[in-house]
């Protein structure tokens, strides 16, 4: 499944739906192959030979990576790359999180005892010592280190697959619907990976004497409720994660956008790779604050849900109550603010550090400009 999403986009006509790109007529062999020898810099797993396209479009300008990259946006590695700055992003940061994701799973589940959040930690802090803190941190990194890869390396996969089933045009005037479409497709499969570990990981944090560790809870959960237990909370658990990928990608590539284009005083090709990494920062705690709201019912069902033997969603949800679906949120705003803030920081200066193609933000494609009637820059 996963190879053929991955053919498909690497088939694409057109690599990135908004970036400028020369449409000539298609390059001679003669020319292409000294166009090799000429780039060393293009590494023996890009793909550099000519590519099938539709009469209309021509991208074979854009194929070959621009000089200093280390591969050219689309290919395999670009997306494989992808990835891996995923691993890193998810997988570290909701790890250095932990004890306020404990925290916070406690004051979901059980708010008679964990009052508030300074209550909760000095709580859990008199009954377990600083290191119950980190309890529940090996299924949170195995976890959230397999969504990242899946989150961010899908997304890229899905933009550009449709991208190119919209057309240019159509890419950059609806371009925020790409964005949301393209990460809830790359979140579905994200959760599919994450939902055993997080399963194991709210039991670990929430249920007192269940299991201190991932390797005394996996039995456990597999002996009293079968393989349906790591599974039991997929469906909340896209319904808690896909409304927040959603909102982190849009809204981050939508403010990153607006900041480039009113905040920061010139162009993004003239600010430094540390001055464009700060607008990625901030750009990301803008987005991780609508994250965490629009996202927290399902965080509190899916918390609650983990904790309560044979019980369902609905179940959970009906017992809560509407402000019980509330609790724990300034914890939650806090947590997945500084974040999502920090994966994004993160992704980008992998991208950085592997001199991967960092397309600048989506500019107005010259046909439409002609279409449209527009001058100058847009």
């Amino acid at each position: 499944m996963f190879k053929s999403i991955f053919e498909s986009a690497q088939s694409s006509s057109f690599r990135s739906p908004f970036t400028s790109v020369n449409c000539q007529a298609a390059t001679p062999a003669s020319d292409l192959a000294l166009s090799k020898v000429a780039s060393p810099s293009v590494s023996a797993l890009d793909d550099v030979s000519p590519r099938k396209h539709s009469p209309n479009h021509n991208f074979a300008a854009a194929a070959a990576a621009p000089v200093g990259d280390s591969c050219e946006f689309g290919s395999n590695k670009y997306f494989l790359l992808c990835g891996l700055g995923g691993i890193i992003s998810c997988g570290s940061t909701h790890t250095m999180v932990v004890p306020l994701d404990l925290v916070k799973c406690r004051l979901q589940v059980d708010p008679a005892k964990y009052k508030s959040v300074f209550n909760g930690f000095r709580v859990s802090l008199a009954e377990e010592g600083v290191r119950g803190l980190g309890k529940g941190w090996a299924p949170t990194f195995i976890g959230y280190s397999m969504q990242g890869l899946c989150k961010f390396g899908l997304y890229e996969v899905f933009k550009v697959i449709y991208g190119d089933a919209i057309g240019e045009e159509n890419a950059f005037l609806y371009r925020t619907g790409l964005y949301l479409a393209s990460s809830a497709s790359a979140e579905f499969f994200a959760d599919i990976a994450l939902a055993p570990m997080e399963a194991a990981k709210v039991k670990i944090q929430t249920t007192p004497g269940f299991a201190k560790t991932l390797r005394e809870a996996l039995p456990k959960m597999t002996a009293q409720e079968g393989i349906g237990a790591f599974y039991k909370g997929l469906v909340p658990l896209w319904m808690r994660q896909i409304p927040y990928t959603m909102m982190k990608f849009a809204c981050f590539e939508r403010t990153l956008e607006l900041l480039y284009k009113y905040v920061v005083p010139k162009p993004r090709a003239d600010c430094t790779k540390g001055e464009q990494l700060i607008v990625t920062f901030a750009a990301g705690y803008i987005a991780g604050v609508f994250c965490a709201i629009v996202s927290h019912p399902a965080d509190t069902v899916v918390s609650k849900l983990n904790q309560a033997k044979g019980a369902s969603a609905l179940d959970v949800a009906k017992q809560l109550g509407w402000a019980g679906l509330w609790g724990g949120l300034v914890p939650r705003i806090v947590m997945i603010g500084t974040l999502t803030a920090a994966q994004w920081f993160i992704y980008d200066a992998v991208k950085v550090t592997l001199r991967m193609p960092r397309p600048p933000p989506p500019e107005m494609p010259e046909s439409l400009k002609k279409k449209l009637g527009v001058t100058g820059e847009q």
